[in-house]
């Protein structure tokens, strides 16, 4: 007797039911863990909050709109981290979504199910999760982009013109790698006759100048800084150690998409007792143009962002492995054929959910375990609220003025930045990166200096007290961890200068 899951007459009946479900309980599997485990924000995200409290038009980060709709969401939150991890999940759940009506477009909705949970195994693995930032940005405004490139030139919809050309100015906005995306898309336009003749008309003039409106206060940002440019290219004595970064560089995305070959081996006949029995996944017809649009956005994001990483020696893709991997799923599932069987159902369903919550539960194995094991920090078990409160209080306390300004360690210094008062960072050891304040002003409004104190005195390292002539310590300030293990208390040493009387 043929056995069909209940999980197999839903992908069939309510497509769009199961990814709704699947997407939204990965979510809140991401936010349940930053709520029961995260004491600090994790990577770099509170140095985004403190750039983007400023709201500068842009840095040596890069474009400023992931920045800004960090510090938007912290604020939205009641000055909570919860804003800016939310904000991550619903990029997320607008990228698999994105992700779900371009699949649909091409290979109907039935099979459309299965791009979404194939690309849900390798995003689980290349996303940041809950690290917002600009690589977690551009996957949903790349998602748009190419549903809307693809209702241009596979369904001939002009009236995508106008999403297409915000889509393309947003992605400006939020990472550098926009310029490489634009040219592929653009290079794949040209080649085909289907698209040369959708760019024969006004339509594709009007969405360049809606793009350079958006983009040109950046614009004029990058020409005042001077217009970086791109790195040095790697020398010819060199050239061996680009091509083999190179070759990591792949290799990782490689085994980011490990979890696709996985199933499609767990699937495959050679461990099928009877394959006439499995259930079908039916899907019409695709075309060739589709085939090639979508193995083109497979392959060429990765071969092109890996070259660029590997020419000029950058630790990742150019765009995210996000990115790079975005239309694997839907490539396997274009090259699988219009009948897909699915053999072995609770197997696969069983391998399934724990390559999508094996990330998680990584995260809450290194949070708990690693302090017994290893003498390296846990970014997310720093206790960033008691810090910022401390040093907020101390410094109104000793003033009767709200702190303004934060300096020192640049680690601890962010997050004091993230207090109720959001005092503005001040990294003095490069004070080029953050212009809105220097030196005179920060000993105008007077401000707090923090460092990691070494022993119980309190001593400035010799940098800090070179660039804080005259400063007092007091009496370093201790910290547990969320989880202290083999690891000693965060010493905190620390130094007020007062502001001076108007």
């Amino acid at each position: 007797m043929r056995f069909t899951s209940l999980v197999i007459e839903l992908i069939r009946a309510r497509p769009r039911l199961v990814v709704w479900l699947v997407v939204l309980l990965q979510a809140a599997l991401w936010l349940f863990v930053a709520m029961l485990l995260y004491r600090g924000p994790p990577g770099e995200l509170a140095t985004m909050i403190a750039f983007g409290r400023e709201y500068q038009v842009g840095t040596d980060l890069g474009p400023p709109l992931a920045f800004w709709l960090a510090d938007i969401a912290f604020r939205a939150a009641g000055n909570h981290m919860f804003g800016v991890y939310l904000l991550a999940e619903l990029c997320a759940v607008a990228t698999f979504w994105t992700l779900y009506l371009l699949a649909r477009a091409i290979v109907g909705g039935q099979q459309a199910v299965l791009a979404v949970l194939l690309t849900m195994t390798v995003l689980a693995f290349s996303s940041p999760g809950l690290e917002f930032g600009p690589l977690v940005l551009a996957c949903p405004l790349w998602a748009l982009l190419l549903l809307h490139s693809w209702q241009l030139i596979g369904q001939n919809r002009r009236n995508a013109w106008f999403a297409w050309s915000i889509d393309a100015g947003l992605l400006l906005l939020t990472t550098s790698a926009a310029i490489v995306l634009l040219a592929l898309l653009v290079g794949f336009a040209v080649a085909t006759a289907r698209e040369r003749r959708v760019l024969k008309s006004f339509d594709p003039l009007f969405a360049l100048l809606v793009v350079a409106v958006l983009v040109l206060p950046y614009l004029v940002w990058l020409i005042r800084a001077g217009a970086p440019g791109l790195p040095h290219g790697a020398a010819v004595s060199d050239l061996s150690g680009g091509v083999l970064h190179w070759v990591a560089l792949v290799g990782g995305l490689l085994f980011t998409g490990f979890g696709i070959v996985v199933l499609a081996a767990l699937n495959s006949t050679w461990l099928a007792r009877n394959p006439e029995e499995a259930p079908i996944i039916f899907r019409p017809p695709v075309d060739s143009f589709a085939r090639d649009f979508v193995y083109f956005f497979a392959v060429a994001p990765a071969l092109a962002g890996s070259l660029i990483a590997g020419l000029f020696g950058l630790d990742r893709v150019v765009g995210g492995a996000g990115i790079a991997l975005m239309l694997s799923g839907l490539a396997t599932i274009v090259a699988s054929g219009d009948l897909i069987h699915l053999r072995h159902q609770r197997v696969l369903r069983s391998a399934w959910a724990a390559l999508v919550v094996a990330p998680a539960l990584a995260a809450i194995a290194i949070t708990l375990f690693a302090p017994w094991t290893s003498s390296a920090e846990v970014v997310t078990s720093l206790p960033a609220t008691d810090i910022a409160q401390f040093f907020d209080d101390s410094f109104e306390r000793r003033t009767n003025q709200r702190l303004r300004v934060v300096s020192g360690d640049a680690q601890l210094a962010t997050l004091i930045t993230l207090s109720r008062d959001r005092p503005h960072l001040f990294l003095a050891a490069t004070p080029q990166r953050t212009p809105w304040t220097n030196s005179a002003k920060f000993n105008e409004t007077g401000g707090v200096v923090v460092w990691r104190a070494s022993d119980t005195s309190g001593t400035p390292p010799a940098d800090i007290a070179q660039r804080f002539p005259g400063i007092v310590p007091e009496v370093p300030r201790s910290f547990e961890w969320l989880v202290n293990g083999r690891q000693p208390l965060l010493r905190i040493g620390w130094a007020i200068v007062r502001p001076k009387p108007p």
